[in-house]
């Protein structure tokens, strides 16, 4: 019998395999969109034992997946998200979402957004493999790097006026496992008058013991905190009687015992801090019982085993401040790593508005003075982070030493080591030199060093560039300056400057920099333990830089004569330096193939060894490593291959096995390929670019191209596409499967003439595909968004080989949007045409007739291409009006053109509704131009104003 049904099943299965090979695919349509899927958040168990990921679609609820990489078995939770393993690898903590549809369906409903169905916490045993769930949960957290608790906070709960009873609305759940609540469904009260939970009066937490199943509840609490290794915990609560005041707690994690250290009939207590132990505790806390304004908060300092916290910095009548200034209610405190330090704000009183003055007595005006350093549109930008800024204080928990870094309300700020253990601090001020960086691009800054243990102060640098930093261990600051096109280095004890990149053979600057500008690094890999060598890149290798210049820099890759460039893997996060003890995990690409690979180098023997490579695949760098064995979780992939998590035994990744299949559905649809593609350049050069061909290619026949591009591109050859609606360019995947070749070409550019740079690159590559006889040369559109989009339109005012062009957000006239605003940034857009990615070289006076000969506006009656521009009115980074010059262009000369604006939209269409709008009209315009299909009724209608948001017209 059991024969028998072997074969049986042997036969189905030889079947389904027939079935799926004889399958007709179809091609993609935007409906895909909403079941294609996405790998979010994977984790490893600290015992490499789990993976633990996120299934999310484009549309629809997602999928919490646990899987035993020992057993190769999948836990799937419906709905789950912001997952956590615990410590001891124990529990899996999880929130469970309200389903997406009931959601909506209520919402229509006009159900307030207070009454909508809230999250459930999910905490799943690994062992029993059984679910106790909590609902109505706001948030949870879980000790970093120890085991036995947890604790949650749930929303506020409303009160039944009528009875005086706290309503649990418990969440009705498929999954099994049992709904357990600390407290009934339905509390009495106790007192006859309950204060409310609310978002100012805090709701209950619960501490969770996971041996015990057991909760402690605290009531009104508003922030809470657990230390990182000791098992010691931090809240505060708005209090509820005279059991349970309002104040901070300090709790004991294991006992769940809290213990008041500070108490107060009521206060506003916030930015809580714990150190790494435990040990310490600090926070901010305003306990005047009066309505005046401003708010003074005070600097709270606790030791465990003290009765309660003491205030270590006070606001008011404080002389060790400036005049009025305050301890910062905006600056959450942070403890040194070594526990000696803590770090916490002070601020400038703020500019308070005279409440007595009517709105009409109120004068509001902008004064845009030429001497101030920063534009008004880039001080309103940064107000809000204005008003809340603050200066750093150190103070020393040994002695109680209190050093003031910064004093003085400017632009100075102060830049610690990583772990925040060394003597020295960076003090960097930017205000001489902020003026100018409207026109350079950049900000110089003077770099100083305050002693902390001292409080000397000592000049390292003058009007330097780039991003100054502390090593590791502070002996040294060091930063590239691109001025100089060298690494600087500042060693500490002896006061020396010196350039370590002068005497090394190799270039540590972008050998590819094709903007008006220095040239940038490639940066660092980081420094080895206790500051012994800085680790370099140039394009190709990983340079070991001795900072005392005893030895000679040493190449530990030789990739440039394979042109392989290797870039170092950081596998322990925890660290701020590279263990010298430990091999050294490096990704490789080939720059001329892109294929790519895992090596290992042993900084001991100092050997170099490749341990897995993938000629047509790109893996990815960000690998991670279980935390207490050698498990490794990584993703590799290409055009065809969705990146799908591996997992491997060994820094060899030798026999890693796929443990996800996130989108099986794509087998259904034709996909097509992708290769490099090179010929020759108008001015000689050989170029690059990728070419994207539909499934089943028949280099007879002869296909419709689109052109997409932006700057260099080819070095993304692998990278996998998935359907999905994007902001602002076209779909690879998408387009391949409806037939359609794509070409993206790189394009390297002159100083001075940009838009010529793009012309050369993008009609010599589709030439040179023209004459290969497979695209159909009456058929080829071009595509572009941004810098991209600015191209697009100048090449169409140069040649009337494409069918139908879309440009997205274009600047047409670089003479108006040179001077105009970076809305998003409040910067003036000048520096970008003199310095960045525009690549004029100089200013509107020194160059006018580059910016004439580049702007499409000016040509806009030689364009004989169809255009379809896409431009929104709250765009940020390309002023709208430029779209709009070149729209009414056109319009006024009667050439065919459509704008599509979505209202209250940034760069590009960001919500999901918008976003597949775009890719509809897109593929009509395209279909339409490229295929010959019917004309959709908004290209040839319109939309009138009347219709908008109503019909659409499809």
């Amino acid at each position: 019998m059991k024969k028998f049904i072997y074969l049986i099943v042997f036969f189905l299965g030889v079947y389904a395999e027939s079935e799926a090979q004889n399958v007709v695919k179809k091609p993609l349509t935007h409906e895909a969109y909403k079941i294609w899927n996405k790998i979010e958040k994977p984790t490893l168990s600290n015992d490499g034992r789990w993976t633990i990921y996120q299934i999310t679609p484009g549309e629809g609820d997602p999928t919490l997946v646990l899987h035993d990489n020992e057993k190769g078995f999948n836990y799937n939770f419906l709905r789950g998200n912001e997952a956590q393993l615990s410590a001891d690898n124990q529990y899996l903590v999880f929130k469970s979402k309200p389903f997406a549809d009931t959601l909506k369906a209520q919402r229509r409903r006009k159900v307030k957004d207070a009454d909508l169905p809230k999250d459930t916490l999910c905490i799943y045993s690994l062992s029993a493999k059984k679910t106790t769930k909590f609902p109505n949960i706001k948030s949870y957290k879980m000790p970093e790097k120890w085991a036995g608790v947890m604790a949650f906070l749930r929303e506020p709960e409303k009160e039944n006026k009528k009875t005086g009873e706290k309503e649990s609305k418990k969440v009705e759940e498929k999954e099994s496992g049992k709904i357990v609540e600390g407290e009934k469904a339905v509390e009495k009260v106790k007192e006859k008058k309950r204060k409310e939970e609310s978002k100012d009066n805090g709701s209950r937490l619960s501490l969770w013991d996971f041996a015990k199943a057991k909760e402690t509840n605290f009531d009104y609490v508003k922030e809470y905190i657990f230390a990182e290794e000791g098992h010691r915990m931090l809240l505060t609560s708005s209090g509820d009687d005279s059991l349970f005041k309002a104040g901070v707690y300090y709790i004991d994690a294991d006992k769940a015992i809290a213990s008041p250290i500070l108490n107060a009939k009521k206060g506003n207590f916030k930015n809580i801090s714990i150190s790494k132990s435990g040990k310490y505790a600090a926070f901010t806390a305003d306990t005047d019982t009066s309505k005046t304004k401003p708010r003074y908060f005070d600097m709270y300092q606790y030791q465990e085993g003290e009765a309660a916290a003491k205030i270590i910095c006070i606001s008011k009548q404080n002389t060790a401040l400036p005049k009025d200034w305050t301890v910062s209610e905006n600056a959450t405190p942070i403890f040194s790593k070594n526990e000696k330090r803590l770090r916490f704000g002070i601020a400038p009183p703020p500019v308070v508005q005279d409440t007595t003055l009517l709105p009409e007595e109120i004068v509001n005006v902008e004064i845009w003075n030429y001497k101030e350093t920063s534009l008004y549109t880039q001080q309103n930008k940064e107000l809000e982070e204005y008003k809340k800024r603050f200066y750093p204080v150190v103070y020393d928990l040994e002695n109680s030493a209190m050093t003031y870094l910064i004093q003085d309300d400017s632009s100075k700020i102060a830049r610690f080591d990583g772990d925040f253990n060394a003597d020295n601090v960076l003090i960097i001020n930017d205000l001489p030199y902020k003026k100018a960086s409207s026109w350079l691009g950049y900000v110089a800054q003077d770099i100083y060093l305050k002693n902390l243990k001292t409080g000397i102060l000592t000049k390292v640098a003058t009007a330097a560039d780039g991003n100054v930093k502390l090593s590791p261990a502070g002996k040294y600051v060091y930063w590239f300056s691109a001025i100089d096109s060298s690494w600087l280095l500042y060693r500490i004890d002896n006061q020396q400057l010196t350039n370590i990149s002068q005497k090394v053979k190799t270039q540590f600057l972008d050998e590819l920099n094709d903007v008006p500008a220095a040239a940038n690094s490639y940066g660092a890999a980081g420094w080895l333990k206790d500051d012994a060598a800085l680790l370099l890149y140039d394009r190709y290798d990983i340079w070991k830089i001795d900072p005392t210049g005893t030895n000679e820099a040493l190449n530990l890759t030789k990739g440039r004569e394979r042109k392989n460039a290797y870039r170092y893997i950081n596998l322990d996060k925890e660290k701020n330096y590279i263990e010298t003890e430990q091999s050294m995990l490096l990704h490789y690409v080939k720059e001329d193939t892109k294929g790519e690979g895992f090596a290992t180098f042993d900084l001991k023997t100092n050997q170099l060894r490749s341990a897995h490579f993938e000629p047509d695949m790109a893996l990815t760098q960000q690998v991670t490593k279980a935390k207490n064995a050698n498990v490794f979780l990584f993703t590799k992939e290409n055009f065809k291959t969705f990146p799908d998590l591996q997992l491997a035994n060994n820094q060899d990744f030798k026999n890693s096995k796929r443990i996800s299949n996130a989108n099986p559905q794509q087998a259904n649809y034709p996909w097509g390929t992708a290769e490099l593609y090179t010929w020759i350049a108008l001015d000689g050069q050989r170029l690059t670019g990728m070419l994207f061909k539909p499934e089943g290619f028949d280099a007879k026949k002869k296909y419709p191209m689109i052109v997409n591009f932006y700057e260099r591109s080819s070095q993304d050859l692998n990278l996998h596409r998935i359907p999905a609606p994007n902001r602002s360019n076209i779909n690879y995947s998408f387009y391949a499967s409806r037939g359609y070749v794509v070409f993206n070409p790189d394009i390297p550019y002159r100083e001075g003439y940009p838009g010529e740079s793009a012309m050369s690159s993008v009609i010599s590559g589709v030439s040179s595909l023209i004459e290969k006889g497979f695209i159909d040369a009456e058929h080829i559109g071009i595509q572009g968004h941004s810098w991209g989009g600015y191209q697009t339109a100048y090449i169409v005012t140069k040649t009337n080989m494409f069918k139908c062009a879309e440009s997205g957000a274009p600047v047409s006239n670089m003479t108006s949007a040179y001077g105009g605003i970076r809305w998003e940034s409040g910067l003036v857009r000048a520096f970008q045409y003199e310095h960045g990615q525009s690549r004029i070289g100089g200013s509107l006076w020194q160059y006018p007739l580059r910016y004439l000969e580049n702007s499409p506006i000016f040509f806009a009656d030689k364009i004989q291409t169809p255009l379809l521009i896409l431009h929104n009115d709250k765009d940020g980074a390309v002023p709208w009006y430029q779209g709009i010059e070149l729209f009414t262009a056109m319009r006024r000369l009667n050439k065919p053109s459509w704008l599509l604006n979505y209202n209250d939209e940034p760069h590009w269409p960001v919500k999901w509704q918008n976003r597949v709008d775009f890719n509809i009209r897109m593929q009509q315009y395209f279909d339409y131009y490229l295929k010959g299909e019917p004309e959709p009724d908004w290209m040839k209608r319109g939309v009138p104003a009347v219709e908008k948001g109503i019909r659409q017209g499809y």
